[in-house]
C-alpha cells in the first residue's frame, strides 16, 4: 500500500502544475454551498492546490492537509491573499496526525477516489472528527445505474493511470464501512455519479 501511496503522491506532484485548469467537475457554486455548512475548526483533507480555501465563511479555523508537496506549494500561494487563520501541513489522509476528536468539521472534494485505501482514510476521518461533527463531502463515484456502472468499471483502468483517480468507488459504501451515518445526500452531476454528502459519526 505505501508503494502505491508513493506513486499517486508522485502522480499528484507531476499534475500539479495544470491541476486548476483539469479541476473543472466542481462548480464554484457547489463548493459554496458545501463550505456554507463548515462550522469551528475544520480539517480539508486533500486540499490540493486550494481551490476550495476562498469559499470558506469567515471566522472560522482552518487546517488543509495533502500528501503532495507540490500541490502545496500552489495552495500556499492562495492563502497569501486570504485570512491567515489557515495552515498548511504536508500529510497522508491514511495516517492522519492529529488527536482523537479534534475537528468540528472535515471537508473532502474530489479525494478519496484517489486514496489508495479509502475506508482506511475514512476511519482516519472519524477518528479525528467530534462526536457531533460532520463530514461534507463532494465526490464522484460508481453510478448504481448498471449500464453508468460497467461504463465506468471499463473506463476506470485509464483513469487510474492518467492520474491515480478511481471512477469505480463506492464511496457510500465505503463510508458505512467506516462508520459513518448518511446524514443528507444530494445528486449534483451525470445522474448519481457526483454527489455532495453530509456524513456524521455513528454514536
Amino acid at each position: 500500500m505505501q508503494d502505491l501511496t508513493e506513486t499517486i503522491r508522485k502522480r499528484y506532484n507531476r499534475i500539479a502544475p495544470m491541476y486548476n485548469s483539469m479541476d473543472t467537475m466542481i462548480k464554484p457554486t457547489w463548493r459554496e454551498e458545501l463550505l456554507r455548512d463548515a462550522k469551528g475548526k475544520v480539517l480539508e483533507v486533500g486540499v490540493g492546490t486550494g481551490a476550495n480555501l476562498s469559499h470558506y465563511p469567515p471566522g472560522l479555523e482552518i487546517v488543509g492537509i495533502d500528501f503532495s508537496p507540490r500541490m502545496l506549494a500552489y495552495a500556499q500561494e492562495q492563502i497569501l491573499s486570504l485570512p491567515s487563520n489557515i495552515q498548511l501541513q504536508q500529510m497522508d489522509a491514511q495516517h492522519l496526525e492529529f488527536p482523537n476528536d479534534s475537528f468540528d468539521t472535515v471537508v473532502a472534494t474530489c479525494v478519496f477516489c484517489s486514496v489508495p485505501d479509502p475506508i482506511q482514510g475514512l476511519r482516519e476521518i472519524h477518528r479525528v472528527l467530534k462526536p457531533t461533527g460532520h463530514l461534507l463531502m463532494i465526490e464522484h463515484m460508481l453510478s448504481d445505474n448498471p449500464v453508468l456502472a460497467l461504463a465506468l468499471h471499463i473506463l476506470n483502468p485509464v483513469t487510474v493511470r492518467i492520474s491515480g483517480a478511481n471512477v469505480n468507488r463506492k464511496t457510500i459504501q465505503n463510508l458505512q464501512s467506516a462508520g459513518f451515518h448518511i446524514a443528507d445526500i444530494k445528486m449534483l452531476a451525470f445522474k448519481d455519479i457526483v454527489r455532495r454528502i453530509d456524513a456524521v459519526p455513528h454514536l
